[in-house]
């Protein structure tokens, strides 16, 4: 769902100057295959060995990662973590949050 959100929010996320993906502790393959039958138009990181998710704090003890979105500015200052990503509205709820924090737009 929150894929579906991200792919159908596409143009207005695009609309702002910056890198969005999704990251997964699944394996590339089961990523690309994920991304392709979703048609996601973004990057699917794998962190199957789950490193990137420990150092930010997402992993879970069932071995997932939390749904959280980090807003990242291009110095590489987090400006916002939302620990409260809702999967069904992650598209909009990403191009509001970027607009309150003055992402630059192309």
């Amino acid at each position: 769902m929150q894929c579906k959100a991200l792919r159908d929010s596409a143009r207005e996320i695009q609309s702002f100057d910056v890198a969005y993906f999704m990251a997964s502790v699944d394996t590339l393959e089961e990523n690309t295959a994920f991304a392709e039958e979703h048609q996601a138009g973004f990057p699917i990181l794998s962190d199957p060995e789950k490193r990137m998710t420990k150092d930010y704090g997402v992993l879970m003890a069932a071995g997932f990662a939390r749904r959280w979105t980090y807003y990242i500015d291009v110095d590489g200052t987090i400006l916002k973590i939302d620990k409260e990503t809702k999967p069904a509205t992650a598209g909009r709820d990403l191009t509001r949050t970027m607009e309150e924090l003055g992402f630059p737009r192309i």
